[in-house]
């Protein structure tokens, strides 16, 4: 007979207002964060004309392309030569307190 007991109508109203600030502290939230990124948003800075122009580009000889094509060739096709022999140790040591058998708690 307890299910008498239960007032309904103050149960649904405090779920219903519980769900409903929920969901309007996420809309909150949500708005806060959208107005950050407006806020905080960096605004491109207008350059001066002069600044636009730039310096024509220096003539680059074959001998400097050589070199260059060179020096990628080298930086990128290095490789680590290594054998194939695996060598994993292991060393007894004398005392170590991790090893330990005596001591337990």
């Amino acid at each position: 007979m307890t299910m008498l007991a239960i007032n309904w109508g103050n149960t649904w109203l405090i779920t219903g207002v519980g769900f409903g600030m929920v969901f309007a502290v996420l809309v909150l939230l949500i708005f806060i964060v959208k107005s950050f990124g407006l806020f905080f948003a960096q605004k491109p800075k207008a350059q001066p004309a002069a600044a636009a122009a730039t310096a024509p580009a220096a003539e680059v000889g074959e001998e400097d392309m050589v070199a260059i094509a060179y020096a990628l060739h080298t930086f990128y096709n290095m490789h680590d030569e290594e054998s194939d022999v695996l060598t994993i140790r292991h060393e007894d040591a004398a005392y170590s307190p991790w090893n330990q058998k005596s001591i337990t708690f």
